[in-house]
Protein backbone atom coordinates (compact mmCIF):
# COMPACT_ATOMS: atom_id res chain seq x y z
CA UNK A 1 0.00 0.00 0.00
CA UNK A 2 1.25 3.34 -0.95
CA UNK A 3 1.28 6.16 1.40
CA UNK A 4 -0.99 8.11 -0.36
CA UNK A 5 -3.33 4.81 0.06
CA UNK A 6 -2.86 4.80 3.52
CA UNK A 7 -3.27 8.46 4.31
CA UNK A 8 -6.70 8.18 2.29
CA UNK A 9 -7.56 4.68 4.20
CA UNK A 10 -6.45 6.86 7.94
CA UNK A 11 -8.70 9.81 6.71
CA UNK A 12 -11.78 7.40 5.58
CA UNK A 13 -11.57 5.61 9.14
CA UNK A 14 -11.40 9.18 11.03
CA UNK A 15 -14.66 10.41 9.08
CA UNK A 16 -16.16 7.41 9.64
CA UNK A 17 -15.41 7.51 13.95
CA UNK A 18 -16.54 11.39 13.61
CA UNK A 19 -19.60 10.13 12.47
CA UNK A 20 -20.55 7.93 15.52
CA UNK A 21 -23.19 8.71 17.61
CA UNK A 22 -25.98 10.67 17.28
CA UNK A 23 -25.58 12.82 14.44
CA UNK A 24 -27.62 16.09 12.76
CA UNK A 25 -31.44 14.86 11.32
CA UNK A 26 -31.21 12.07 14.24
CA UNK A 27 -34.50 11.84 15.88
CA UNK A 28 -33.63 11.56 19.14
CA UNK A 29 -35.50 10.91 22.79
CA UNK A 30 -34.64 13.65 25.78
CA UNK A 31 -35.68 13.62 29.73
CA UNK A 32 -34.93 17.47 30.03
CA UNK A 33 -34.76 20.29 32.61
CA UNK A 34 -34.63 24.11 31.59
CA UNK A 35 -33.71 26.74 35.01
CA UNK A 36 -32.77 30.00 35.59
CA UNK A 37 -31.06 31.29 38.43
CA UNK A 38 -33.10 34.94 39.36
CA UNK A 39 -31.06 37.08 41.55
CA UNK A 40 -34.36 38.23 42.88
CA UNK A 41 -36.38 35.04 42.78
CA UNK A 42 -33.78 32.11 43.09
CA UNK A 43 -33.72 29.16 41.02
CA UNK A 44 -36.47 28.22 39.07
CA UNK A 45 -37.58 25.32 36.48
CA UNK A 46 -39.13 27.26 33.26
CA UNK A 47 -39.67 23.52 31.24
CA UNK A 48 -39.40 20.00 32.09
CA UNK A 49 -40.07 16.34 31.18
CA UNK A 50 -40.35 15.41 34.51
CA UNK A 51 -44.00 15.80 35.78
CA UNK A 52 -43.12 14.94 39.69
CA UNK A 53 -40.78 17.94 39.29
CA UNK A 54 -43.40 19.84 37.49
CA UNK A 55 -45.52 19.06 40.67
CA UNK A 56 -43.03 19.96 42.88
CA UNK A 57 -42.30 23.80 41.46
CA UNK A 58 -46.12 24.06 41.72
CA UNK A 59 -46.30 24.23 37.57
CA UNK A 60 -49.54 23.97 35.65
CA UNK A 61 -49.36 20.20 35.02
CA UNK A 62 -53.33 19.92 33.63
CA UNK A 63 -53.39 19.12 29.90
CA UNK A 64 -49.39 18.60 29.51
CA UNK A 65 -47.74 15.78 28.31
CA UNK A 66 -44.87 14.29 30.13
CA UNK A 67 -41.29 12.09 29.52
CA UNK A 68 -39.42 11.25 27.30
CA UNK A 69 -39.70 14.06 24.69
CA UNK A 70 -38.67 13.29 20.95
CA UNK A 71 -36.79 16.35 18.47
CA UNK A 72 -34.53 16.42 15.27
CA UNK A 73 -31.50 17.21 16.17
CA UNK A 74 -30.37 20.46 14.25
CA UNK A 75 -34.02 21.65 13.25
CA UNK A 76 -34.33 24.15 15.94
CA UNK A 77 -36.72 22.28 18.25
CA UNK A 78 -34.58 23.35 21.05
CA UNK A 79 -31.39 25.67 21.57
CA UNK A 80 -28.54 25.54 19.35
CA UNK A 81 -26.38 24.91 22.51
CA UNK A 82 -28.32 22.05 23.30
CA UNK A 83 -28.48 20.25 20.18
CA UNK A 84 -24.58 20.87 19.40
CA UNK A 85 -24.12 18.85 22.98
CA UNK A 86 -25.75 15.66 21.28
CA UNK A 87 -23.42 15.23 18.54
CA UNK A 88 -21.36 12.38 18.67
CA UNK A 89 -22.65 10.88 22.03
CA UNK A 90 -25.01 7.87 22.61
CA UNK A 91 -27.99 6.71 24.18
CA UNK A 92 -27.67 6.92 28.66
CA UNK A 93 -25.67 10.57 27.54
CA UNK A 94 -26.36 12.94 30.10
CA UNK A 95 -25.08 16.89 30.39
CA UNK A 96 -25.87 20.32 31.18
CA UNK A 97 -25.33 22.96 29.16
CA UNK A 98 -25.82 27.11 29.75
CA UNK A 99 -27.78 28.32 26.73
CA UNK A 100 -26.83 32.77 27.60
CA UNK A 101 -29.74 35.53 27.75
CA UNK A 102 -28.79 36.74 24.47
CA UNK A 103 -29.18 33.34 23.10
CA UNK A 104 -32.01 32.16 24.95
CA UNK A 105 -34.84 34.73 24.71
CA UNK A 106 -32.61 37.91 24.45
CA UNK A 107 -31.25 40.66 26.89
CA UNK A 108 -33.52 43.12 28.48
CA UNK A 109 -34.11 45.97 26.42
CA UNK A 110 -35.38 48.64 28.88
CA UNK A 111 -36.85 50.82 25.58
CA UNK A 112 -39.25 47.63 25.38
CA UNK A 113 -40.73 48.80 29.03
CA UNK A 114 -43.54 51.80 28.48
CA UNK A 115 -45.98 53.86 30.10
CA UNK A 116 -49.46 53.89 28.33
CA UNK A 117 -53.28 54.92 29.20
CA UNK A 118 -54.48 52.07 31.96
CA UNK A 119 -57.91 52.41 29.34
CA UNK A 120 -56.04 50.88 26.71
CA UNK A 121 -55.95 47.24 28.87
CA UNK A 122 -59.02 45.70 29.78
CA UNK A 123 -60.49 46.07 32.98
CA UNK A 124 -59.80 42.63 34.85
CA UNK A 125 -56.37 42.59 33.59
CA UNK A 126 -54.95 45.48 35.65
CA UNK A 127 -52.68 44.44 37.88
CA UNK A 128 -49.42 43.70 38.66
CA UNK A 129 -48.19 40.37 35.98
CA UNK A 130 -51.19 40.49 33.95
CA UNK A 131 -50.33 39.19 30.09
CA UNK A 132 -51.51 41.82 28.33
CA UNK A 133 -51.80 42.89 24.51
CA UNK A 134 -51.66 46.90 23.57
CA UNK A 135 -51.45 48.16 20.18
CA UNK A 136 -50.57 45.00 18.95
CA UNK A 137 -47.55 43.80 21.20
CA UNK A 138 -47.78 41.71 23.90
CA UNK A 139 -46.14 42.62 27.12
CA UNK A 140 -46.82 42.15 30.99
CA UNK A 141 -48.26 44.79 33.23
CA UNK A 142 -45.35 45.71 36.29
CA UNK A 143 -47.44 48.34 38.27
CA UNK A 144 -50.59 50.72 37.73
CA UNK A 145 -50.68 53.87 39.45
CA UNK A 146 -53.43 56.11 38.58
CA UNK A 147 -54.79 55.93 34.80
CA UNK A 148 -50.98 54.70 33.27
CA UNK A 149 -49.82 51.48 32.95
CA UNK A 150 -45.83 50.49 33.18
CA UNK A 151 -45.91 47.22 30.56
CA UNK A 152 -42.70 45.38 29.73
CA UNK A 153 -42.92 44.00 26.37
CA UNK A 154 -39.82 42.22 26.69
CA UNK A 155 -40.14 38.44 26.60
CA UNK A 156 -40.70 37.47 30.31
CA UNK A 157 -37.51 35.64 30.72
CA UNK A 158 -35.40 38.34 28.57
CA UNK A 159 -31.89 38.93 30.57
CA UNK A 160 -31.66 35.19 31.96
CA UNK A 161 -28.93 33.16 31.40
CA UNK A 162 -31.18 29.24 30.69
CA UNK A 163 -29.24 26.01 32.13
CA UNK A 164 -30.32 22.96 30.37
CA UNK A 165 -29.77 19.08 31.87
CA UNK A 166 -30.90 16.43 30.14
CA UNK A 167 -30.69 12.71 29.21
CA UNK A 168 -30.77 11.09 26.07
CA UNK A 169 -33.13 7.97 26.36
CA UNK A 170 -33.25 6.75 22.83
CA UNK A 171 -33.15 7.12 19.11
CA UNK A 172 -36.11 6.73 17.26
CA UNK A 173 -35.54 4.54 14.10
CA UNK A 174 -39.04 3.86 12.43
CA UNK A 175 -40.24 6.18 10.19
CA UNK A 176 -43.81 5.80 11.47
CA UNK A 177 -42.47 6.70 14.95
CA UNK A 178 -40.43 9.92 13.88
CA UNK A 179 -43.85 10.89 11.55
CA UNK A 180 -45.87 10.78 15.00
CA UNK A 181 -43.15 12.82 16.73
CA UNK A 182 -42.81 15.25 14.24
CA UNK A 183 -46.61 15.72 14.58
CA UNK A 184 -46.58 15.96 17.68
CA UNK A 185 -44.12 19.13 17.62
CA UNK A 186 -46.27 20.86 16.08
CA UNK A 187 -49.91 20.05 17.09
CA UNK A 188 -48.87 19.40 21.08
CA UNK A 189 -50.97 16.46 20.60
CA UNK A 190 -50.54 12.43 20.16
CA UNK A 191 -52.02 11.01 16.71
CA UNK A 192 -51.54 7.94 14.93
CA UNK A 193 -49.42 7.56 11.66
CA UNK A 194 -49.68 4.56 8.99
CA UNK A 195 -48.68 3.94 5.47
CA UNK A 196 -50.84 2.65 2.88
CA UNK A 197 -51.17 2.59 -1.26
CA UNK A 198 -54.53 3.92 -2.79
CA UNK A 199 -56.12 3.91 -5.99
CA UNK A 200 -54.95 6.55 -8.57
CA UNK A 201 -57.19 7.88 -11.82
CA UNK A 202 -54.42 8.75 -14.24
CA UNK A 203 -54.62 10.73 -17.23
CA UNK A 204 -53.08 9.32 -20.45
CA UNK A 205 -52.87 11.45 -23.63
CA UNK A 206 -53.06 9.71 -26.95
CA UNK A 207 -52.24 11.47 -30.20
CA UNK A 208 -55.07 10.58 -33.34
CA UNK A 209 -53.62 9.94 -36.70
CA UNK A 210 -54.84 13.61 -37.37
CA UNK A 211 -52.30 14.91 -35.26
CA UNK A 212 -55.36 15.98 -32.36
CA UNK A 213 -54.06 15.09 -28.46
CA UNK A 214 -57.20 13.26 -26.67
CA UNK A 215 -57.13 13.11 -23.10
CA UNK A 216 -58.83 9.75 -21.35
CA UNK A 217 -59.09 9.00 -18.16
CA UNK A 218 -57.86 5.56 -17.21
CA UNK A 219 -58.45 4.26 -13.72
CA UNK A 220 -56.03 1.70 -12.08
CA UNK A 221 -54.19 -0.06 -9.23
CA UNK A 222 -50.90 2.79 -9.02
CA UNK A 223 -48.21 2.06 -6.34
CA UNK A 224 -49.58 5.66 -4.85
CA UNK A 225 -47.51 6.28 -1.40
CA UNK A 226 -49.87 7.30 1.07
CA UNK A 227 -49.00 8.48 4.91
CA UNK A 228 -52.13 8.63 6.91
CA UNK A 229 -52.81 11.03 9.97
CA UNK A 230 -55.15 9.75 11.90
CA UNK A 231 -56.11 13.82 13.74
CA UNK A 232 -58.16 13.60 17.59
CA UNK A 233 -61.38 15.47 17.64
CA UNK A 234 -59.76 18.37 19.54
CA UNK A 235 -56.91 19.43 17.27
CA UNK A 236 -59.97 20.78 15.03
CA UNK A 237 -59.68 23.59 17.47
CA UNK A 238 -56.03 24.04 17.56
CA UNK A 239 -55.43 26.49 15.91
CA UNK A 240 -51.56 26.27 15.69
CA UNK A 241 -52.20 23.05 14.20
CA UNK A 242 -55.06 24.35 11.83
CA UNK A 243 -52.34 26.74 10.05
CA UNK A 244 -49.68 24.20 10.32
CA UNK A 245 -50.85 21.43 9.58
CA UNK A 246 -50.38 22.00 5.52
CA UNK A 247 -46.51 22.65 5.90
CA UNK A 248 -45.85 19.58 8.16
CA UNK A 249 -47.99 17.10 5.68
CA UNK A 250 -45.47 18.77 3.30
CA UNK A 251 -42.24 18.31 5.22
CA UNK A 252 -43.23 14.23 5.89
CA UNK A 253 -44.16 13.48 2.37
CA UNK A 254 -40.63 15.08 1.59
CA UNK A 255 -38.84 13.42 4.76
CA UNK A 256 -40.02 10.19 4.39
CA UNK A 257 -40.82 10.04 0.24
CA UNK A 258 -44.49 9.57 -0.05
CA UNK A 259 -46.66 10.73 -3.01
CA UNK A 260 -49.90 11.63 -0.62
CA UNK A 261 -50.83 13.17 2.55
CA UNK A 262 -53.99 12.48 3.84
CA UNK A 263 -55.26 14.09 7.39
CA UNK A 264 -57.84 12.58 8.82
CA UNK A 265 -60.46 13.53 11.79
CA UNK A 266 -62.92 10.50 13.31
CA UNK A 267 -65.78 12.02 15.35
CA UNK A 268 -67.50 9.35 17.98
CA UNK A 269 -71.37 10.11 18.72
CA UNK A 270 -70.09 11.71 22.36
CA UNK A 271 -67.59 14.10 20.34
CA UNK A 272 -70.60 15.86 18.33
CA UNK A 273 -72.97 15.52 21.33
CA UNK A 274 -75.66 13.77 19.74
CA UNK A 275 -76.14 12.81 15.96
CA UNK A 276 -77.05 14.13 12.42
CA UNK A 277 -75.37 17.08 11.23
CA UNK A 278 -73.98 20.16 13.31
CA UNK A 279 -76.77 22.62 14.63
CA UNK A 280 -79.58 20.46 13.58
CA UNK A 281 -79.79 19.05 17.04
CA UNK A 282 -79.61 15.33 15.61
CA UNK A 283 -83.21 16.34 13.50
CA UNK A 284 -81.62 14.93 10.25
CA UNK A 285 -84.90 13.32 8.00
CA UNK A 286 -86.80 12.01 11.13
CA UNK A 287 -87.15 15.52 12.78
CA UNK A 288 -90.85 15.65 10.89
CA UNK A 289 -91.75 12.38 13.05
CA UNK A 290 -90.10 9.01 12.50
CA UNK A 291 -88.28 7.54 9.77
CA UNK A 292 -88.84 9.18 6.52
CA UNK A 293 -87.92 8.37 3.05
CA UNK A 294 -86.69 11.57 1.07
CA UNK A 295 -88.19 9.99 -2.18
CA UNK A 296 -91.66 10.04 -0.66
CA UNK A 297 -90.82 13.85 0.42
CA UNK A 298 -93.02 16.57 -1.94
CA UNK A 299 -91.77 20.51 -2.62
CA UNK A 300 -94.04 21.15 0.40
CA UNK A 301 -92.47 19.24 2.62
CA UNK A 302 -88.49 20.15 1.76
CA UNK A 303 -89.45 24.21 2.09
CA UNK A 304 -91.22 22.97 5.63
CA UNK A 305 -87.33 21.47 6.60
CA UNK A 306 -85.27 24.10 5.18
CA UNK A 307 -87.43 26.66 6.81
CA UNK A 308 -86.81 24.65 10.17
CA UNK A 309 -83.65 23.99 9.94
CA UNK A 310 -82.65 28.23 9.16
Amino acid sequence: MTENEDEEEAESQDQESEAEGIQEGDFVRLEYTARIDDEDEGETVIDTTDRDLAEEEGMETEGREFGARTIVVGDGHLFEQVEEELIGEDVGFSGSVVVPAAEAFGEHDPDDVKTVSAQKIDEDDRYPGAQVEVDGQHGYVETIIGGRARIDFNHPLAGEDVEYEFEVEGVVEDELEQAEALVELTAGAEVDVSRGTETKTEVSVETTEDGEEVEEEVEEEVEVDVLYIEAPPHLAMNQQWMFGKRQVVDDLMHRFDVDRGVVRETFDHDDVHGGGMPGMGGMGLGGMGGDVDPEDLDEEDIEEMVEEIE
